[in-house]
């Protein structure tokens, strides 16, 4: 594992609208909501998932790997005053994030196909992702749309999520496009469960939360949404 990654734990489950309201009504009464959070406790989370010639992130995923990495350019309440670029690494149960801002223009560069703009000595980060774009022609494939209600409790680090109303943007690839319209890529019914943490998860939480009695989600928002689109529109991985 690379120590100059910080390294947190990510479990994650798929269930139903009842479950959640049962568990949401025990977690409102234990920690706190998000701060970044609107007045109905939510926010709006769109990103553009980058893979390249191969297909590498979605084959490493559904063969399984043990370490495995995505790309992908992250927005909030589809505005553009917070853009990321983010590498999110995996491995087993661990997850680590490494993010680099992005400007508007930086974006608009990209999206017209101008990947020198990536090309900065002295950003990791762009210089990884500038020389998957020239030789392993990493590009967008899926945009990834949901609302997400956030928890976050500073004993432990826990951070506890739940990921509502995924769609996707099918074949588009511009997460600013006003006409953009996702579709579903999940039932209305079904919710991503997620918890991450650093070492432990408190006591109280876990008998809150019942973990034990949950199904492990493995699936991931980015493997549904390409799946999604292979099945409804005979994409071609």
């Amino acid at each position: 594992m690379n120590k100059k990654l910080q390294f947190r734990h990510e479990l994650k489950f798929m269930i139903g609208y009842p479950q959640y309201l049962i568990l949401r009504q025990r977690l409102q009464r234990l920690i706190d909501a998000d701060d970044n959070a609107n007045e109905s406790g939510e926010y709006h989370i769109r990103s553009l998932y980058f893979d390249d010639i191969d297909n590498s992130a979605l084959a490493d995923k559904l063969g399984g790997l043990r370490e495995r990495a995505k790309y992908r350019i992250r927005i909030y309440n589809v505005q553009d005053d917070i853009i990321h670029f983010e590498k999110k690494i995996k491995m087993d149960d661990y997850i680590a994030k490494i993010k680099e801002p992005l400007t508007r223009g930086m974006y608009d560069e990209l999206m017209a196909g101008n990947y020198e703009v990536l090309n900065v000595p002295g950003k990791p980060l762009f210089m990884e992702l500038y020389g998957q774009m020239r030789h392993r022609l990493l590009r967008p494939k899926v945009i990834v749309d949901y609302v997400r209600e956030p928890y976050v409790c500073h004993n432990g680090n826990v951070r506890i999520t739940f990921d509502k109303e995924l769609r996707t943007g099918l074949h588009a690839t511009n997460i600013f496009d006003p006409e953009l319209r996702p579709v579903k890529a999940l039932d209305d019914d079904l919710i991503i469960f997620e918890v991450k943490f650093d070492e432990y998860i408190p006591d109280y939480i876990k008998i809150a939360l019942q973990l034990e009695g949950l199904t492990r989600q493995s699936a991931s928002k980015y493997v549904i949404c390409r799946k999604f689109l292979k099945t409804n529109t005979w994409e071609d991985y």
